[in-house]
């Protein structure tokens, strides 16, 4: 069997989330993998991805346990253990994609665009996740569309373009063709994902 492509690892996210969004997922339970899985894993892809309940992560993309390393942050964006982590996945475990995967009407974007526009701060530490994502948010000030959508999607890209600059682990993995890096928006209203 040929060797998995990044090409061949963003193609099964692409059809595992068609699968999820017309109701005709394949995934084994869990259950069943169990015992296989105790002996180690092999994900071929990452996914940096939001909190968000609303977005469960394998099941948009209709995949089983074992087969996506998820690292998950309100907001999806990356600081220092996030990026250990996704580098872990592409050293260590020879991913061969990763996704960064924002989300429709996120409440911390929506956090980070009410303290740039009116000056509301968040308590304790939900105030250090505006601060991550209020780059994107002032990226995306005055533009046209709808301000909150535009965060979102420049927050994913702005989150990809962090990635390959600070992790020379994920940047020679992309050079040498072993490794994407793509960014991704899930719809909370039809369970689409656009990826970019």
């Amino acid at each position: 069997m040929a060797e998995l492509t990044p090409a061949d690892a963003l193609e099964r996210l692409r059809a595992g989330n068609a699968r999820f969004v017309a109701g005709t997922p394949r995934s084994e339970p869990f259950g069943a993998r169990m015992a296989q899985l105790a002996n180690g894993q092999s994900p071929f892809g990452v996914v940096l991805g939001c909190s968000d309940s609303r977005v469960p992560v394998e099941t948009i993309f209709d995949q089983e346990p074992g087969k996506l390393f998820v690292v998950r942050v309100a907001g999806n964006f990356l600081n220092a253990d996030g990026l250990g982590s996704i580098e872990f996945a592409v050293e260590a475990l020879k991913a061969k994609l990763v996704l960064v995967l924002g989300h429709e009407r996120c409440g911390a974007v929506g956090a980070a665009l009410n303290y740039v526009r009116d000056g509301v701060e968040q308590p304790g530490h939900i105030q250090e996740l505006v601060n991550a994502i209020v780059p994107a948010v002032q990226a995306t000030r005055g533009g046209e569309g709808d301000w909150h959508a535009s965060a979102v999607a420049a927050n994913v890209e702005l989150t990809v373009t962090a990635m390959l600059a600070r992790s020379h682990i994920i940047g020679g993995a992309v050079e040498r063709g072993d490794l994407a890096v793509v960014g991704g928006i899930y719809s909370i209203r039809t369970g689409n994902v656009a990826f970019s």
